[in-house]
């Protein structure tokens, strides 16, 4: 179960800077204190999760608790990433939400064939985000049990 009194991390992968600073506004719009984390490709959101390369120090990459992810990155797209984080027992219970500017249904039903949580199709303005946000973390932050262990896994 998770800790109710510590926030869990949240880990985005996306390429695109403005999405990412989009995002953080609006978290910070809805007064989540959770930690956010970014990587900008596949590569480096495995990199992060297994503690490899600039985050082989755990303090660099503490696991998240909800992956928030695009589906068109560079390098490793999200698609594969979420295929080889659903694959590894180790990280498979992470809840991954697909948050992509994609509506398309062949997106939808492999993301959610590889082990998404969710799909989102994300939204064009920053008040459509922060609303989407909000609803985000009514559901994951105090509905929803994520699993925890001594390593937030």
């Amino acid at each position: 179960m998770q800790d109710s009194v510590k926030p869990i991390v949240i880990l985005m992968a996306d390429d695109d800077p403005d999405d990412r600073e989009m995002t953080r506004k609006a978290l910070d719009k809805n007064r989540l204190a959770n930690d956010l984390y970014e990587v900008t490709d596949g590569e480096e959101l495995l990199d992060f999760l297994h503690h490899r390369g600039k985050y082989a120090p755990p303090a660099l990459s503490p696991a998240p608790g909800l992956i928030l992810l695009d589906l068109n990155m560079p390098k490793k797209d999200g698609r594969e990433a979420l295929a080889e984080i659903k694959a590894d027992p180790l990280l498979r219970r992470i809840p991954v939400v697909v948050m992509t500017t994609s509506k398309a249904e062949r997106d939808i039903l492999k993301t959610y064939d590889l082990g998404s949580s969710s799909f989102i199709s994300k939204p064009v303005t920053l008040g459509g985000l922060i609303d989407v946000v909000r609803v985000l973390g009514e559901y994951w932050f105090q509905i929803v049990l994520l699993p925890g262990g001594p390593d937030g896994r």
